[in-house]
């Protein structure tokens, strides 16, 4: 029988094996993460490791359960606070406790969501099912009189939403030191509650021109169609889980075709982030030449953006792909992703020079938009039943307006 001296030791060697695998596949991705590597981190061999986690995707399955589960004790104490904006309040709160706690390297690190799906079955499922419970769990911060009348879809949406704000401040935050904290927190929330917009506004965007770049002909597949297909893949399974045969199968070309068309996956991504910024661009510019205010053109920009997440030349690259590029590819695609991304901050700037935006601080509610945008790229995987030309409605509408806007 162990001992209690024993027990503890285990319990503090494991802790401190999912606190080194989370920040590895955190900049590795699930497929770059080996058990090598998150041995090396803490000073055991490989075979130690297996002692704990017998195979790579146990360990991986195991950050996410255990982010999880922070999760879900965060949304749970926040649930239980009375009002539909004071569990709003409170839910962000506590994460941003938790983030400054993690700074500090007082908590150990969250694992990055978006690699799950990168998991094999049927521990991919198990950890889905899981974080099905934390979605319901936040879902029910709408079940308020404040809401009444709003449909699941719509529900369902704004969970997204919520959770894809929280999840992609960690993009952004470590720019702030930790005593910023509390007023990101509290410029966050005045957002979310209040929107962007000066009194009450109609949601009527108007319609853009489709900002899909030509299409670069070849001799049987077209590198519009190579990038589209590289792109979903590569959003479905992480920059590392995407294969080759992957990209291939998808185009339903031999891998000897791909490598016709392209010298190596590392100068396809580039591309399919080349292609990310220039529809961005393209749609950022073309609401500069509407002849109306900065809430309109913003408004056009933010629906434009959603809905080509989910059009047939969709998705754009997810952000989330960024933190696995190798390092000589890394800055300089950050770097351009942040000026796109700044670009909103200056038409938010403006617009509250003019008055038709309320006074934000205008670098969160860029990087709130940015996270909007990037997360309608999976809004089909919670709300299926949407279509095409309800999304912005659904998605952008309520950032841009208010979550409590009905």
């Amino acid at each position: 029988m162990s001992t209690p001296a024993a027990t503890a030791r285990y319990a503090a060697k494991k802790e401190a094996i999912l606190t080194a695998a989370t920040t590895i596949l955190n900049r590795e991705g699930v497929k770059g993460m080996t058990l090598a590597d998150v041995a090396a981190e803490v000073g055991l061999i490989t075979t130690s490791v297996t002692y704990y986690y017998r195979k790579k995707d146990d360990l991986a399955a195991a950050c996410f359960m255990r982010g999880i589960d922070i999760f879900t004790g965060l949304a749970a104490e926040a649930g239980a606070v009375s009002g539909a904006r004071a569990r709003l309040a409170k839910f962000l709160e506590l994460f941003f406790d938790m983030a400054a706690k993690i700074r500090l390297k007082e908590a150990a690190p969250i694992v990055a969501f978006s690699e799950m799906r990168a998991l094999n079955e049927p521990l991919r499922g198990q950890v889905a099912a899981a974080f099905n419970d934390l979605f319901r769990t936040i879902r029910g911060f709408f079940d308020d009189p404040e809401f009444a009348g709003l449909s699941r879809l719509e529900a369902t949406a704004r969970t997204h939403l919520l959770l894809e704000q929280a999840f992609w401040t960690v993009t952004w935050t470590r720019r702030y030191d930790l005593e910023d904290y509390p007023r990101i927190r509290d410029r966050m929330f005045d957002i979310l509650c209040g929107g962007l917009a000066v009194g009450a506004r109609a949601w009527d965007p108007p319609a853009l021109p489709d900002p899909t770049p030509p299409e670069a002909a070849s001799t049987d597949v077209s590198r519009e169609t190579f990038l589209v297909a590289a792109t979903r893949v590569i959003n479905q399974k992480g920059y590392r889980g995407a294969s080759v045969e992957d990209i291939s199968a998808a185009l339903n070309v031999t891998k000897g075709s791909f490598y016709h068309h392209n010298d190596a996956k590392d100068d396809l991504v580039v591309e399919c982030f080349e292609r990310t910024f220039t529809i961005m661009r393209t749609v950022q510019f073309a609401v500069r030449d509407l002849k109306t205010d900065q809430w309109t053109r913003l408004t056009a920009a933010a629906a434009a953006l959603v809905n080509y997440q989910l059009s047939d030349h969709g998705p754009l690259l997810r952000a989330s792909s960024m933190g696995a590029l190798p390092q000589e590819i890394r800055p300089d695609i950050v770097d351009r992703y942040a000026r796109v991304s700044e670009r909103f901050a200056g038409m938010v700037s403006d617009g509250i020079a003019e008055g038709s935006i309320r006074p934000v601080d205008p670098l969160i509610a860029a990087h709130m938009l940015s996270s909007m945008i990037n997360a309608a790229a999976s809004l089909q995987v919670w709300a299926p039943s949407a279509e095409l030309d309800e999304v912005a409605a659904l998605f952008a509408r309520p950032l841009l307006l208010g979550v409590f806007t009905r």
